[in-house]
């Protein structure tokens, strides 16, 4: 008999993938302990294990895998190759839907007179509260991406609107947002897009309550603070337009004790993601419910899962810290589908937003 730890590492399998296909039916242990409820596999289901691995890889649904799994050591192997081919069919399909949308986008882009946010001018110089600026860093630096894949996400945007300074970074599936108030600078809206390693120098420099100087010129970026400079280029890349991305459908709110509330998701309750993965790294999900009172709970495996939500429970708690106050808001999205928006009470212009992950195998 092998062990679940055992098991996953001749599988390949994570020890979170494990317990969900027992769970769902899919690859259930020979036996489980029904004391420590730990599980064991028998050696022949390291083979099956494997097999699920791979078709998860290749993005099998989890109903077809079912049914390979239970045909795979019959004599009669018509009904998994009938299986195979059809999900190889399908995958082939939409590669081919998607080359046939992203040449149309590539063209609509090619016509365009514009990049889709490059509003950078020719120079931009203005004054910023450095404890301001440090603390609208703060709030967004976590949501930059790191996916070497996505290199316009790689930074944090600075959008120069009158005497505001939006700060923004996401990386698909989360976004914040902060400001700072500026002064000096009283020409049209400016964006750059400032890469992260030189964002972190640009936080360093910001130790007092002096007032920092940010000049773009071109594609560089610079930030003095005293005697002291940060300087380099900016990211030549477009940015979304995150201002589409932040008017949320009504739906229901709560305000939580922070630090309650995360040692509620450290202690509680969390369920794999069905194996799946965000930009390579595993992760567990916390499943949220929200009352009508305002009251938010954390769903138990098992539980029905009817009006509850579920997110990355890493990134909710990354989310709590950047928060920055003892209370934050909860505002939960009118659909299921629509992302959870975590704000200050007191600063209604600096909040994150957190996509949230569907429960349906």
């Amino acid at each position: 008999m092998r062990s679940i730890g055992e098991m996953a590492g001749d599988s390949g399998l994570s020890v979170s993938a494990l317990r969900f296909y027992d769970r769902a039916g899919v690859l259930v242990p020979a036996w489980v302990d029904p004391v420590s409820g730990y599980r064991w596999y028998a050696p022949e289901q390291c083979e099956e294990a494997r097999l699920l691995a791979r078709l998860r890889r290749a993005g099998m649904p989890l109903a077809d895998i079912r049914l390979v799994l239970a045909g795979w050591s019959g004599t009669d192997t018509g009904l998994v190759r009938g299986l195979l081919r059809a999900h190889l069919r399908r995958l082939e399909q939409g590669m081919s839907d998607a080359r046939g949308e992203f040449s149309t986008l590539e063209a609509l882009l090619d016509h365009r007179e514009n990049p889709m946010t490059s509003l950078r001018a020719a120079a931009v110089r203005l004054s910023v509260s450095a404890p301001e600026l440090t603390a609208a860093l703060d709030a967004v630096r976590y949501a930059a991406s790191t996916d070497p894949e996505l290199p316009m996400l790689g930074g944090v945007l600075f959008d120069v609107e009158g005497e505001t300074l939006h700060v923004v970074a996401t990386d698909r599936y989360r976004l914040a947002v902060a400001q700072a108030g500026t002064d000096g600078y009283d020409g049209p809206r400016a964006q750059v897009v400032v890469p992260l390693p030189l964002a972190d120098a640009m936080r360093a420099l910001l130790t007092g309550e002096e007032t920092a100087r940010l000049t773009v010129d071109g594609d560089r970026v610079t930030l003095e603070a005293g005697h002291r400079q940060a300087a380099g280029q900016c990211l030549d890349h477009g940015f979304p337009d995150y201002r589409r991305l932040v008017d949320l459908p009504a739906g229901r709110r709560a305000l939580v004790d922070t630090a309650a509330f995360r040692k509620t998701l450290e202690s509680g309750p969390v369920r794999a993601s069905e194996a799946r993965e965000q930009d390579g790294v595993p992760y567990d999900l916390s499943v949220l419910t929200v009352s009508d009172d305002g009251t938010v709970a954390l769903r138990e495996d098992g539980d029905d899962e009817r009006d509850a939500t579920a997110f990355n429970r890493e990134f909710l708690l990354h989310a709590l810290t950047a928060g920055a106050r003892d209370e934050l808001l909860l505002e939960f999205g009118g659909d299921p589908t629509a992302p959870l928006a975590i704000r200050r009470p007191d600063d209604e212009h600096t909040f994150s937003l957190l996509m949230p992950v569907c429960l349906e195998n």
